[in-house]
């Protein structure tokens, strides 16, 4: 009998300092929000952290406001018009400048339709964005309007967001809340380069069931050579993870949903959720914001959309020997150069095409100027695993090329 009563008592302890962790997790993030209604309160009636300078209009649209060239941009319930606006979020921080406006410089050059770039960077950057990009030419600056936004953290831990993984890396994890007028978003790395129009990803969104919120690319197709199935000491996506380089956001699904958790059976918004996450697995996590959204998608698997590697083609897919199946049958869509290979000489082969676009000069001949000296670089890449895969680098860039330079011509 004693021994029963003992065993209950232990049980009611424990039971008790389960219930106690449970609320203050759910505390933190209320002070979490709290910091970020703060926050728009200082902002006074500047709204959305939409607080940038709109350096750009649509030709024609002078004196209209940024909400109503907001409301401009968006197409009528059920209707995709070819004058859809894209939205293209990045974070840029450290010395990430050139690299960013090669990315951005990926996309106009390649898309039709009308883009808007949401630039999030440190204050000392945003100058020097504006200049950069005032510099393109007129016809190319037709093509897109864009907005620069301060890194902005929750006043609650902010320090540890920004230091979390790479400096300023977990902002991503707070666009949703930041950009609240805007439905979707592709986020992307500044070391992301378009070989294709982005309207190609964008129509991603079409294939979104009512359960979806966003869409990412597996972090490996191949398990044995996988990270987060082997070394991962938190929960994760599927067999072998996702990657966040590149992120197709429903957002306006994701402010209104609801996500399952392992911190306590009740779901939790999106802005009640970050705050007890980072502070549950912040000792686990190597990754950081990645793994977050890994652990988020774990629970919540019914919420993705996986799209193919073509759409984030990393090192990973062919330094060990290709292992990208799709992009051995179309041509990589998307390249992604992280662990800095467009800056070192560690991988060749990306950092030509990296260099191909950096230094093309917009108005010129793109199969001449562009595709023809990438080519003759990339054959002095074979020696390395990626320079053999590298025809697969050039096979839709071609077609994308050839498309645009119609275009032009019948326009």
């Amino acid at each position: 009998m004693r021994c029963y009563l003992q065993a209950l008592t232990l049980c009611m302890v424990f039971a008790f300092f389960s219930v106690l962790y449970v609320f203050n997790q759910l505390a933190s993030s209320l002070e979490s929000q709290s910091g970020w209604a703060d926050m728009e309160k200082q902002k006074g009636s500047r709204k959305s952290y939409d607080t940038g300078y709109v350096l750009r209009k649509e030709p024609g649209v002078a004196g209209l406001n940024d909400r109503q060239l907001r409301d401009r941009e968006k197409p009528s319930a059920g209707v995709k018009t070819s004058t859809e606006r894209m939205h293209l979020g990045v974070v840029a921080c450290g010395p990430r400048l050139e690299e960013t406006l090669t990315m951005l410089k990926s996309a106009v050059l390649f898309s039709t339709k009308p883009l808007h770039f949401h630039i999030f960077a440190e204050d000392h950057l945003h100058n020097s964005f504006k200049d950069s990009l005032n510099t393109w030419p007129s016809v190319v600056q037709n093509k897109f309007n864009y907005t620069t936004y301060p890194i902005t953290f929750p006043r609650e831990n902010a320090n540890e967001w920004k230091k979390l993984f790479k400096p300023c890396a977990s902002q991503r994890l707070f666009l949703p809340l930041i950009l609240k007028d805007v439905d979707s978003l592709l986020y992307v790395d500044t070391d992301i380069l378009f070989l294709q129009p982005v309207e190609e990803i964008w129509s991603f969104l079409s294939l979104f069931n009512s359960s979806h919120v966003a869409a990412m690319a597996p972090e490996h197709e191949e398990p044995r050579i996988a990270w987060y199935n082997r070394f991962a000491r938190h929960p994760y996506y599927g067999r072998t993870g996702v990657n966040s380089g590149v992120m197709l956001m429903n957002m306006t699904r994701i402010r209104g949903r609801l996500f399952k958790n392992d911190m306590t059976r009740v779901p939790l918004s999106w802005n009640e959720l970050l705050m007890p996450l980072l502070q549950k697995y912040k000792l686990n996590i190597t990754w950081g914001d990645q793994d977050l959204l890994n652990i988020i998608f774990h629970h919540n698997p019914e919420s993705l959309h996986v799209f193919p590697c073509q759409w984030n083609y990393r090192p990973d897919h062919c330094i060990y020997g290709s292992n990208c199946r799709q992009a051995e049958q179309d041509g990589v869509f998307i390249l992604h150069g992280n662990r800095g290979v467009y800056h070192d000489d560690k991988q060749p082969a990306f950092r030509a095409v990296y260099e191909a676009i950096q230094k093309y000069t917009f108005g010129e001949n793109m199969a001449d100027s562009l595709l023809l000296p990438l080519e003759v670089k990339l054959q002095t890449t074979t020696h390395t695993y990626c320079g053999r895969a590298s025809h697969l680098f050039t096979r839709r860039l071609k077609q994308t090329i050839g498309s645009v330079q119609q275009d032009t011509t019948q326009g």
